[in-house]
Formats: structure tokens, C-alpha cells, sequence
């Protein structure tokens, strides 16, 4: 049986983790591009469990044969699919243990030998966080920016021209805020973050330098490692600066726009502002904000809540951050990237100087 360790997995071209756990294990966390073609079905996968915790461990693995069997032709398949299109399948389980061992078995007997990964996901796991703090010695530019002001737009504009960006709030599938997760679906937890940060250092390993947003140490279900929140706060620093009426036209084209004829809208809305409203302490602001709220008047919701809320914890927590600050108007897009796009080859062309 071939096995290959995670360090020859990421040097490997074109490689297709094939992930056999059951579609719960999958969407909880695993590799990267990593496909899932599971040995077992969640209930399929309860049943075992069950079956090994009450009864046997011969009888559970007699139930997992009588299930497995028929599937084998099928899985197999899929997984020669994806070789056939000049890809190299590596197989993985948890820990590299039954499952994988099984399906790497079925393929060395049908003529396909393709390799295992040695200690699973778990090997995985422990090798980036091993990794991580080492990746992270870099220098960072770092945006700032009322909400609103085009920090998330600007950093993808500046990663489709090439240059080294870490998205945090793409990487967590979580906007940073109380209304974060509007519209999209579940945060990552913390080992999905872990590995799309892994994944993306990767990615700019060449660079000295990162790009990235001025986000708080938690963002959605996870946590930016001690590492990243030291590069942060000794980067370069950028302020956007965006006119009020941009920046609420912004949020209602990112979280009113698109979901405004949802039946859950008004509801999740609703029970976002009960979260706010727990830590304003102006009643009269309360008032307004319901009003609004009340009347579906979004855009005079959006404004109040920059007003009242949003914006007077911005301006606290730019107190943390000492040193000199690059100010850009962000009132256009295209040109706030350009800037930036400038100030990065320069802090480029320094440090090459230095080194």
C-alpha cells in the first residue's frame, strides 16, 4: 500500500485529497480542495457506532462489510474520475485508520494504487499548527476602515492583481460583526479556519510581505492565532476614508439588496438588532433605530446604527494600533486600490533594498 506523508502531499502537483469520513465529518472541517466520497452515510456511520459501543466490535465491523460491499464498484469509480482527468488522488480518513486503509486496499486489488495519507486529518491538523507561527514572519500592510468603507472590496481587488492578501473574514466565512454571518452560511469553526490560513500562506510563501484588514482577534466561530494579531498591530498602517452616503449605499448593496425578498430577512434582521441594542445605552438612538427598523426604512437603519453604534467602537479600537498612518479617500474603489497597489511596491522596493 502507498502512503505519503502531509509534508509530500502539499509539494505534490495536482493533488485531490479524497476524503472518505461521512458528509457530517466533511462539512465540519477537512483539507482544502479535499472531495468527499464517503465509505459511510451519516446514519450508516451511526449505526456502526452504535452497533460497537452496545454490542461488538466484530459485529460492527460485520455490518460495516454488509454495508461497504455493494458501494465498492461505485466508489471506486469516482475516485478513478478524478485521476482520469490528470489528477492525483490522496486518500484520508480522521487518523488513517480502517477507513482509508479500506479504500486504498479496494484500489491496490482493482489495479489503481493510489496513495494514503499517513495519520489522516489529524496529521494534517497538527502539521499546520506547527507550521503557522513560522509563515507568519512576515511584514503586514493593514487596512482600517469604518464599516463600510471598502476594506473587503479593495483586499480583492489588490489579491486578483496578484499581490498577498489575506481575506480573514473570507477565511472564516464570517463578516466580523454582529450581522456577520447575514446571508451566508455557517462560520467556519476554528479548524476550517486554520487550514484556509495554512492554505493561503501557502500560497504567498514567497512574498515578505501580507496584506490584510484590521480585524478583531475573534471573527465568527474562530480565532486569529497570537502570531497574526502581533503582525498586525506592528504593520503599516492604511485608513480608508468614505464619504457616510457611500458607505451606507455599500451595506445596502452587500446585506439589504440581495436578501431583502427572503422570508427570513425582516426576522434575522430583528434578532441581529436585539444584539446591538443590548449594548447601546441611548434610548433615544433605541428609538430611532426601531423606527426605522419598523418602517423598513433600511437605509436610515443602516445610518443610525454607523452613527450610534458602529463607528464610536471603531474610533476605540484605533487607539490600539501606535505608528504612522497612510490616510486614502475610498469614496472610489479603483482608485483607493491603485494607491495602495503603490504604497505596497514601495514598502516592496524597501525591503528589498534591506536585504
Amino acid at each position: 500500500m502507498k502512503e505519503m506523508s502531509v509534508e509530500q502531499l502539499l509539494k505534490l502537483d495536482r493533488a485531490v485529497p479524497v476524503d472518505v469520513r461521512s458528509p457530517i465529518e466533511f462539512r465540519e472541517f477537512n483539507i482544502p480542495g479535499a472531495v468527499n466520497i464517503p465509505l459511510f452515510t451519516d446514519e450508516e456511520r451511526a449505526e456502526i457506532g452504535t452497533l460497537y459501543k452496545q454490542t461488538s466490535g466484530d459485529a460492527a465491523r460485520w455490518r460495516a462489510m454488509e454495508i461497504v460491499s455493494p458501494k465498492i464498484p461505485q466508489l471506486l469509480k469516482q475516485i478513478k474520475s478524478i485521476k482520469d482527468k490528470g489528477n492525483e488522488p490522496v486518500i484520508y480518513c480522521w487518523r488513517g485508520g480502517t477507513r482509508s486503509k479500506s479504500v486504498a486496499t479496494f484500489l491496490q486489488f482493482a489495479g489503481l494504487p493510489m496513495p494514503r495519507l499517513i495519520g489522516g486529518y489529524r496529521a494534517y491538523r497538527q502539521y499546520i499548527l506547527e507550521k503557522l507561527p513560522s509563515m507568519l514572519k512576515k511584514k503586514a500592510i493593514v487596512l482600517h476602515g469604518l464599516t463600510g468603507s471598502g476594506k473587503t472590496e479593495v483586499l480583492s481587488r489588490l489579491s486578483e492583481q496578484g499581490m498577498p492578501v489575506i481575506d480573514l473574514e473570507l477565511i472564516a466565512r464570517h463578516r466580523g460583526s454582529i450581522f456577520g454571518s447575514f446571508g451566508q452560511e455557517n462560520p467556519h469553526n476554528q479548524k476550517m479556519f486554520d487550514a484556509l490560513l495554512f492554505q493561503t500562506l501557502h500560497t504567498i510563501q514567497e512574498s515578505p510581505f501580507v496584506i490584510m484588514e484590521a480585524e478583531s482577534k475573534r471573527i465568527g466561530k474562530a480565532v486569529q492565532p497570537e502570531e497574526l494579531i502581533h503582525l498586525k498591530k506592528e504593520g503599516i498602517h492604511i485608513q480608508l476614508d468614505c464619504s457616510m452616503e457611500q458607505r451606507v449605499n455599500r451595506l445596502s448593496t452587500e446585506y439589504v439588496k440581495p436578501y431583502i425578498q427572503e422570508e427570513w430577512f425582516n426576522v434575522k434582521l430583528e434578532e441581529s438588532f436585539i444584539l446591538v441594542k443590548k449594548r447601546l445605552r441611548d434610548k433615544e438612538a433605541i428609538a430611532l433605530i426601531e423606527d426605522a427598523l419598523l418602517q423598513k426604512d433600511y437605509r436610515r437603519f443602516i445610518q443610525l446604527l454607523l452613527e450610534t453604534y458602529y463607528d464610536p467602537r471603531y474610533t476605540f479600537k484605533l487607539n490600539e494600533y501606535d505608528g504612522p498612518f497612510y490616510y486614502i479617500n475610498s469614496d472610489h474603489i479603483d482608485k483607493a486600490v491603485e494607491e495602495i497597489a503603490d504604497i505596497y511596491k514601495k514598502e516592496e522596493e524597501k525591503e528589498k533594498m534591506l536585504n
